[in-house]
């Protein structure tokens, strides 16, 4: 607890907020609630009714959109990216008035640092400044001059996981300025299986398979989901998220299309077998419910949804397949070895429920760090 009297006020935290997929910003309202309340925050993100309703002391700035075009840009792709940077066009008014926004932040308010969750080119913007930045570190081929600019030039790191599903390519370096935070944004308690079956209208002892689908983009393809259905034909299986439909996919009855959902954790509760992607969410609510998992990742940017499976298959938390099963045989056999490897115990030691304190409490001792003053050198004869 800070001495109101003696201490100064606390210098604000900067938070830069993607607004693709859910991950991010349930991340970010979870280290917001749990920092202490004097402590400033000041949001930015392009889609900013995303963050909600916020606490007290937490600024919600809108910025444009860094990679969605207004029609105001210049043609000038042809100018080569550097391999230091990801996505930044040349011409694009958007992008300009975002980082002006930001910069202009960063001379007015003086941060303690900001949290970039994600961007490779605001990291770097923030070291340029000379504002510490503390990068959010997630699964994928990432070993390019932009995101090791953005991880080698960062205070620190979060990693929204258990320490056991880290890539093998992340360094000792990486490793050692990084908070693991398993759980990090996701509610991990569930309700009592009963209780959610009979909500659900599911009988006690049907046999359920859920499968859960992103939002970060066009999500499952129906087809393979009825030939999965077919497979197991005495099962009921509910698929909720985003769904592409095939004009050939014929669905069979016991294969119900949900669309997105409000009781996720009902269906994970009441669920004896999840198909998922393995977006960030979704993966923290799946290993805290300790189902037998079969992680069929979606096309993401930088094969961020491949590594991430390739992880949790290397931990024995779930069962990777590259796509999905194509025949009735195939699924079969991809279920019946989710179920040999299942390992509920491990799966549900991969979240901590204080994972956002445990989040929080590492930034405060990392601004508080970043505050020390310089030591003096001594003066000369």
């Amino acid at each position: 607890m800070r001495d109101l009297v003696h201490d100064p006020a606390p210098r604000p935290f900067g938070y830069f907020l993607h607004h693709q997929g859910r991950g991010h910003v349930e991340r970010c309202a979870a280290i917001v609630a749990a920092l202490p309340p004097d402590r400033p925050v000041t949001l930015f993100c392009a889609r900013p009714e995303l963050v909600g309703s916020a606490r007290a002391g937490v600024e919600v700035v809108a910025i444009p959109s860094l990679f969605e075009a207004t029609g105001d840009e210049r043609a000038a792709d042809w100018i080569e990216t550097p391999e230091t940077l990801h996505c930044a066009p040349v011409g694009w008014p958007g992008i300009r008035r975002a980082m002006a926004e930001i910069t202009g932040w960063f001379d007015r308010a003086d941060p303690a640092l900001i949290v970039c969750d994600v961007s490779a080119e605001v990291a770097q913007l923030a070291r340029i400044c000379s504002v510490p930045h503390v990068k959010v570190l997630q699964h994928g081929d990432r070993g390019d001059a932009g995101h090791r600019a953005a991880y080698d030039g960062a205070a620190g790191l979060i990693v929204p996981c258990d320490a056991r599903l880290a890539q093998p390519d992340w360094t000792d370096g990486m490793r050692a300025k990084s908070v693991f935070a398993g759980g990090l944004g996701v509610e991990t308690a569930l309700p009592d299986r009963a209780d959610a079956r009979r909500r659900l209208g599911i009988d006690p002892d049907e046999e359920v398979v859920l499968v859960v689908s992103g939002g970060g983009g066009t999500g499952f393809a129906v087809a393979p989901l009825a030939v999965g259905a077919r497979a197991m034909p005495h099962a009921r299986w509910i698929a909720v998220g985003r769904l592409e439909r095939e004009w050939h996919a014929t669905v069979p009855a016991n294969l119900h299309i949900c669309g997105w959902v409000e009781t996720m954790a009902d269906h994970l509760a009441a669920a004896d077998l999840v198909v998922a992607s393995t977006g960030n969410t979704t993966c923290q609510q799946i290993l805290a419910a300790g189902l037998p998992w079969i992680a069929v990742p979606e096309w993401r940017y930088f094969d961020e949804q491949i590594a991430k499976a390739l992880a949790l298959d290397a931990a024995g938390v779930a069962t990777h397949l590259p796509s999905m099963p194509s025949s009735i045989p195939a699924w079969r056999r991809a279920v019946a070895m989710a179920r040999a490897r299942h390992d509920p115990d491990l799966q549900r030691d991969m979240v901590r429920p204080d994972a956002a304190q445990h989040v929080a409490g590492w930034l405060e001792a990392l601004a508080a760090r970043l505050d020390a003053p310089l030591p003096q050198l001594a003066s000369g004869a």
